[in-house]
């Protein structure tokens, strides 16, 4: 593994709270490499600022998986509160509108839901399942088939 590909997947996992493994593929690379390894690793912004940004642009977009996995991150990376990500929801909804903004709020009130779930049962919500599922929705959304997948 060269030192782009060690320092991309090493970002990954801090931005994400996972242990996300080398995979094949020439996007993977890209994603890690150029994204992660250069992009996340930039000095100039803080983390918060980076992940404030991208909650704005997946908003835009309509995102509503990929919104769910940052929001389990923020939490996990103790970013921000449950109660600000309710007001980045509010704030938000009235820059993009109220159907891309009631898609931001539901994906938000679904991470809470199943990270309250969780603590109801005693588990809490960063246990290394909820991390895994966490990185499997990811990994869903671009290649449609679980990260642990033979």
């Amino acid at each position: 593994m060269n030192e782009l590909r060690k320092k991309g997947l090493e970002k990954m996992n801090e931005v994400y709270g996972w242990e996300m493994p080398d995979m094949p593929g020439e996007y993977f690379a890209l994603t890690v490499d150029h994204l992660f390894g250069t992009i996340w690793s930039r000095p100039g912004l803080s983390m918060r600022d980076r992940r404030m940004m991208l909650l704005g642009v997946l908003a835009a977009q309509g995102m509503e998986e990929l919104m769910e996995v940052q929001a389990n991150a923020i939490l996990h990376n103790e970013e921000m509160t449950r109660e600000e990500l309710r007001e980045i929801a509010i704030f938000i909804t009235h820059y993009v509108g109220f159907p891309l903004g009631s898609k931001v709020d539901g994906a938000f009130k679904r991470v809470l839901a199943k990270r309250k779930k969780a603590e109801d049962k005693g588990q809490g919500g960063d246990t290394t399942e909820a991390r895994r599922a966490n990185v499997n929705d990811a990994v869903q959304m671009h290649v449609r088939r679980n990260i642990h997948d033979k």
